[in-house]
């Protein structure tokens, strides 16, 4: 499907909140991915750098690539080295990674030539990792969900929504990612591993991160506050907080020598 920019752009109105709210990501994936014990990694589309500081914090060196100025501002913020560019137009002045990863972003690269350009800027024995995480709420929280998205946003509830939890996954299921690395003929190994994890979200904190989701960036103002304000009463007769069980679904595949 056609790359939606408006959308693609959206996440760097507010950086700070979205570095501050959206999850991280497993340790078990982190050390899946460094395996091989790759000492460079190109992070496409890194965003704030939730998941590039994860691999400088194992000792990797890391650049990230992102085409949002204000995104890229504030990981630099927090350290990491980036360059601003989308990843299909971006110059790697002949360098090339042991390692490239996109968290939560492969989907704003257009599949095709993305795939094409990572086999060029990867080392022979070089690996991909491309991954996004799934929430998966309790039926408590659903219910909740249910009730005040019936209210001021069913388009959310019925459609493919990240932070719902709706968007449709399957292990079994052909992979558009899979396939665009399988048809440049420069990656073997191309596999799909998920990983499993919880993370524990106070009320304010779930609310906090849902702007941090273009579908609902994009609501109606007053809407959108109607729809928080309903969140915060039907989730603060929960308790303190609640669990959200992720799955971290990762695409990964070796270049060939």
């Amino acid at each position: 499907m056609p790359i939606d920019r408006q959308r693609a752009e959206a996440f760097g109105d507010d950086p700070a909140r979205y570095d501050r709210a959206r999850p991280s990501y497993p340790n078990e994936l982190i050390w899946d991915l460094l395996a091989d014990d790759p000492r460079t990694v190109l992070d496409v589309g890194c965003g704030t750098g939730i998941a590039s500081r994860l691999f400088q914090a194992e000792g990797r060196e890391v650049l990230g690539v992102e085409p949002d100025s204000r995104m890229a501002a504030q990981a630099r913020a927090r350290g990491l080295a980036v360059e601003e560019c989308r990843f299909e137009d971006w110059d790697a002045r002949g360098r090339r990674f042991d390692l490239l990863t996109s968290a939560q972003a492969w989907h704003w690269v257009e599949p095709e030539s993305g795939a094409a350009k990572g086999a060029k800027v990867l080392k022979p024995g070089g690996r991909i990792g491309v991954f996004w995480n799934h929430p998966v709420h309790p039926q408590e929280v659903m219910a909740v969900f249910r009730n005040a998205y019936g209210q001021h946003a069913p388009h959310l509830l019925e459609g493919e929504s990240v932070a719902l939890g709706t968007l449709r996954f399957d292990a079994a299921a052909v992979d558009p990612d899979a396939d665009a690395l399988r048809n440049t003929g420069a990656f073997s190994g191309i596999e799909r591993r998920f990983f499993w994890w919880t993370r524990t979200y106070s009320t304010e904190s779930w609310i906090d991160e849902l702007p941090t989701h273009s579908d609902h960036r994009f609501l109606e103002a007053g809407r959108r506050d109607r729809l928080f304000d309903d969140l915060q009463r039907g989730l603060g007769r929960l308790g303190d907080s609640f669990d959200v069980e992720y799955c971290t679904g990762l695409v990964t595949a070796v270049r060939n020598r």
